[in-house]
């Protein structure tokens, strides 16, 4: 393989569509490095794997020696991201933008490297636009021709309120491209809208249009939804290595190998295909394979040691293999009268509510320090620690601290 098709194999793995594949064919053929950009609305301090996937993408980039541009969208925060929405989103206070953009800057570089990454916040152009410009820029597309995503599309249907500012959300994403002379641009399928808009201003500016680089969106630990904090079914990358390890435990075997096409940089596609082989040949566990990805993730994003230690503590509980007191220690607050152990198990965050928690103790589907218990009128008082346990993977070490 040439080493074009070689940087074109990495670049398309993953990828949901590439506009114009041979545009970027081209573009790669240049004298300099790319400029890649993707944009982040600082919604929520933290990045979680669903996030990952562009930024895995744009490290690919790097390593074929492109520059990945990082850009904290703190003034389209303030507008609120209409994409994919059925009502306005409620627009971030200026203060809330910068606290999460301040983490998000600290956090990229668990993936991406330094020396090849620009940290760019738009207000750095948009604040400096003033109202004769932004007028301008909003003259640049029609109605009609906003109307035509879909999103905006079924809520004017529906006769449900469309704001102003949201028609500007994708003009300003756009224009950041040219403000930011964008090679290639990233996004996740439901910014196709946006990033296109990025290559129409681009053109009336004068320059080339950049590339559009679709990806998809990645299912969170439920195999169902889109990974969000808002539903809890993400995996956060400042979560400790046990978390990282024991949520990833969880996923099922399916949504396995979607993770490792999207999310693993030390699985080739031709090893995801031997290993799905030897899966389902029954030559190999699949949860075998599933700890291979729990390593990496944990590995990354903090250390092969931790990462080590964590796949220790789950052994502990899974497999009866090791010491419980690797796992992570989290205390819960409880009166003199302590906790009956459906309350306990709910404050644990193990079952959703008590009547779930009642319903898997009479399935004796739960373990107290690895011995079933199914006296849910049990008591629990301050001063109690073990290792709770539900089902096969849901389980944690508590400690339970006397409160007034």
């Amino acid at each position: 393989m040439s080493t074009d098709e070689h940087a074109l194999a990495l670049i398309r793995r993953g990828t949901t569509e590439i506009l114009k594949e041979d545009e970027l064919r081209a573009r790669l053929g240049v004298e300099r490095p790319l400029r890649v950009k993707a944009g982040f609305d600082p919604t929520a301090p933290d990045l979680h794997l669903g996030h990952t996937v562009l930024l895995n993408k744009m490290r690919q980039f790097q390593d074929l020696g492109h520059t990945a541009i990082f850009l904290i969208g703190d003034f389209t925060g303030m507008i609120g991201d209409p994409s994919g929405k059925n009502v306005t989103r409620k627009p971030l206070l200026r203060e809330e933008v910068l606290a999460n953009a301040e983490t998000y800057a600290a956090q990229v570089y668990k993936v991406l490297d330094r020396a090849r990454t620009e940290v760019r916040f738009n207000s750095e152009w948009f604040g400096k636009m003033s109202a004769a410009d932004m007028i301008k820029l909003a003259a640049s597309h029609t109605v009609a021709r906003m109307l035509e995503r879909d999103d905006f599309a079924k809520r004017y249907a529906a006769q449900q309120p469309i704001a102003i500012h949201e028609f500007l959300y994708p003009l300003v994403q756009g224009y950041d491209s040219v403000a930011l002379r964008a090679d290639v641009e990233l996004g996740g399928t439901d910014q196709k809208f946006n990033l296109l808009m990025g290559r129409g201003l681009q053109e009336a500016a004068g320059q080339p249009a950049q590339i559009v680089l679709t990806m998809p969106l990645l299912e969170g630990v439920d195999g169902v939804q889109k990974m969000s904090k808002s539903l809890g079914n993400y995996i956060g990358i400042n979560e400790p290595a046990i978390e990282i390890v024991t949520k990833t435990m969880k996923i099922d075997d399916a949504l396995m190998w979607r993770w490792f096409e999207l999310l693993s940089f030390d699985k080739s596609l031709d090893d995801l295909a031997r290993m799905q082989h030897e899966a389902r040949t029954g030559q190999a566990n699949p949860r075998d394979f599933k700890l291979e990805l729990a390593r990496e993730l944990a590995t990354r994003f903090h250390d092969a040691a931790q990462a080590e230690r964590a796949i220790a503590g789950w052994h502990a509980v899974v497999r009866g293999e090791g010491d419980t007191a690797l796992l992570p220690l989290s205390e819960i607050p409880v009166s003199a009268q302590g906790l009956k152990l459906p309350a306990l198990l709910t404050a644990a965050g193990l079952t959703p509510s008590n009547a779930e928690a009642n319903r898997k103790i009479k399935e004796r589907a739960v373990r107290i320090d690895a011995q079933v218990v199914d006296d849910a009128q049990r008591v629990f008082a301050p001063g109690f620690e073990g290792v709770l346990q539900v089902g096969k993977r849901n389980f944690a070490r508590v400690l339970l601290r006397a409160v007034d």
